[in-house]
């Protein structure tokens, strides 16, 4: 008898083989159908709606953010007194074109080489402190309105006034303008700049790149209370503060002020790039405001700055070599840094005082000197008529000499030749 297995188990065989057949056959067809309402879902919820517009209107709501905060209080009390400072200056014409065609339709051709005439050279920024009788004052940066032939200045709104140089000084670059009052209505105040902190809330004001953009307002912080930087036309060392408002060209005279409204600073300067030309962005600096005042009340009563002059050439000791510190100078091995006397000046302080040509100084009364810049900026903290000790090397020995500050600065320099290192 034939075994029937083999036959049983083809016939289960094609039974399973239909069986998992139909299960692909019902599954591609239910994926199939899934896919393409997924796919009309997909293409329905994308399609743009045809249609009416007319839905699509919309309105203002009420503001609901704060409009009376510090700042904007800050700003208010303020921004009426800051103005915009032009430098007018002469315009040359050469004989160029114009004096050909001159020349061809018979004019004089000599008429147009040097004209008078006026056109704005920069512009900068300022802030009305004082108003006295029927004339205001104004304090800006020195070389806003340097190299100026005439000067005018936009009140805040919009009328342009003429302007007259109170006093300038280039160490500080500060300086003072003094306008007609009759349309000055405030004036700003000054806050005291040794109380403020870093992380405060400052404001700057001003016309950053020109009067166009005149009462521009940016927030900020103070970002150091005291930095120490080159200021003016002969790299004084001055202490300024730091802050992270922007500050942009234009700006320069503007006030810095703090939440209360009163001005801290006036803007200076701004880092634009570090030591390897990088980009930098939120360093600016402002004059402090106890600066400002010491310096506008000198530049008022008498037009200038009263510095005291010791009547030197000189040259920081860093710029000799080390063999000439020690073979020339006569040098301990540990003084390095310094100020190199090179000129004497005849019937000078420092020649009353008995200092000499070779000499090395290292101290201005508890002031330590590394450079002709500390020096300068440690000469200019006394005044005409002051007492001091100088502490200097001669022939390797150190010594002490009293200054009797008799002598005052020309130009706010202590002399043209001082760093003129030889």
């Amino acid at each position: 008898m034939k075994d029937d297995k083999p036959v049983s188990r083809r016939f289960w065989a094609k039974v399973a083989g239909v069986g998992l057949l139909a299960g692909l056959i019902g599954g591609g067809v239910t994926l199939g159908i899934n896919g393409a309402i997924q796919h009309h879902e997909a293409t329905v919820s994308t399609r743009v709606p045809m249609g009416s517009n007319k839905s699509g209107g919309t309105k203002v709501n009420g503001n609901k953010a704060n409009l009376n905060t510090q700042s904007t209080k800050a700003y208010d009390s303020v921004q009426s007194t800051v103005v915009s400072v032009l430098n007018k200056q002469k315009v040359q014409q050469g004989n160029g074109a114009l004096g050909i065609f001159g020349t061809i339709q018979g004019g004089d051709s000599s008429s147009s080489s040097d004209s008078n005439k006026l056109e704005t050279a920069s512009e900068g920024s300022g802030v009305i402190y004082k108003k006295s009788g029927n004339t205001a004052y104004i304090v800006t940066n020195n070389h806003v309105v340097s190299g100026s032939n005439a000067l005018q200045v936009i009140l805040s709104n919009g009328k342009k006034v003429d302007a007259q140089l109170v006093g300038a000084d280039s160490a500080t670059d500060l300086a003072v303008l003094k306008i007609n009052a009759a349309n000055v209505k405030e004036v700003a105040s000054f806050g005291n700049s040794n109380s403020i902190k870093a992380g405060q809330d400052v404001l700057a004001i001003g016309s950053p790149m020109g009067s166009e953009y005149a009462n521009t307002v940016t927030k900020g912080i103070v970002s150091a209370k005291n930095r120490t930087l080159k200021a003016g036309t002969d790299g004084t060392l001055t202490s300024v503060i730091q802050t992270d408002a922007a500050i942009n060209s234009g700006n320069s005279g503007g006030p810095l002020i703090n939440m209360a409204g009163q001005v801290i600073g006036i803007n200076s300067m701004k880092l634009s790039s570090d030591n390897d030309g990088s980009s930098v962005e939120g360093i600016g600096f402002a004059i402090p405001s106890n600066e400002v005042v010491s310096i506008i009340n000198q530049l008022v009563k008498k037009g200038k700055i009263s510095r005291p002059a010791l009547g030197l050439g000189m040259a920081d000791l860093s710029s000799v070599t080390t063999d000439q510190q020690q073979s020339v100078l006569k040098l301990p091995s540990n003084v390095n840094k310094g100020v190199v006397i090179l000129q004497v000046a005849n019937g000078s302080v420092a020649d009353n005082a008995g200092l000499k040509k070779y000499d090395v100084i290292i101290q201005l009364g508890d002031k330590k000197i590394n450079n002709t810049n500390e020096l300068r900026a440690a000469l200019y903290k006394y005044k005409v008529g002051d007492t001091t000790k100088v502490t200097f090397y001669r022939n390797g020995h150190q010594q002490t000499a009293t200054l009797h500050l008799t002598k005052e600065a020309a130009n706010t320099d202590d002399n043209q030749q001082e760093d003129d290192g030889e």
